[in-house]
């Protein structure tokens, strides 16, 4: 898979994109990561990219023709069509779902947004969808779209040692992740659960199960909501709940 971004600060998303997953994905030839600076698109000497408002107010805003030019840029450097994404606070939330869509994708542009925000001309014509990362703002785009590069190199085939670690994300069954535990099996901060040193799969899956069910209960009910349960998953669900009760209340149910 080829991403594109277009950003400013080009040297920030080189940097996130050679470390840790994303630059074993790159290494591996699984991803590749290319940066486009708009300012190399302007026509003056001071390479200016932005402008004031129209109608006043605070800020200036990213012009129109250095990011129309850096997007015909990039698209002409391959003749496979890119889904172009610009990163936004007005935009739609990300979620795992739409995340493995963007992944299936061999090529993505993300538009990295700075000062007051991009001329909306830009957004409307030459852009294929707006993405947010969450109801709060950044000072640019750039983190957003290192957020948004990591949760997809990620998911590309060879990028994980282990594949089975993607299946048991959190949001990837539509539920937060369950508990996890390492060495030492005793501790100061506690000890690991008996059932997960038992050798019994049937137990641990049933375990990790409920754990993730009630996790999802107690943190994101929002997300529980919309998850399509089973019978076994509301039996499991209850049987957390009661458990969780009768810790709070000293064993009285």
């Amino acid at each position: 898979m080829r991403i594109d971004v277009i950003t400013l600060f080009p040297e920030f998303i080189e940097s996130c994109a050679l470390v840790g997953v994303v630059g074993r994905a790159q290494s591996r030839g699984l991803l590749q990561v290319n940066t486009c600076n708009p300012r190399d698109f302007a026509t003056d000497n001071h390479r200016t990219v932005d402008s004031r408002p129209f109608g006043g107010g605070p800020g200036m805003l990213m012009a129109i023709a250095p990011l129309r030019d850096a997007l015909a840029s990039v698209q002409q450097d391959s003749a496979q069509p890119a889904h172009v994404v610009c990163m936004s606070p007005q935009g739609s939330r990300l979620t795992q779902q739409r995340v493995m869509e963007l992944a299936r994708l061999d090529r993505l542009v993300l538009v990295c947004g700075r000062y007051e925000g991009i001329d909306e001309r830009v957004l409307e014509h030459l852009v294929d969808e707006e993405l947010s990362v969450g109801d709060y703002v950044l000072s640019g785009g750039e983190l957003a779209a290192a957020i948004v590069i990591d949760a997809i190199g990620r998911l590309q085939d060879g990028a994980l040692n282990d594949a089975l670690s993607a299946e048991q994300d959190s949001f990837n069954a539509g539920l937060l992740d369950c508990p996890h535990y390492t060495r030492p099996v005793e501790d100061e901060l506690g000890a690991v659960p008996q059932v997960l040193l038992s050798g019994d799969h049937e137990s641990i899956r049933r375990w990790r199960r409920k754990q993730a069910l009630g996790r999802t209960w107690l943190r994101r009910p929002d997300l529980l909501m919309r998850a399509q349960l089973s019978e076994s998953d509301r039996a499991l669900l209850e049987e957390f709940r009661r458990e969780y009760r009768a810790a709070r209340t000293g064993g009285a149910l």
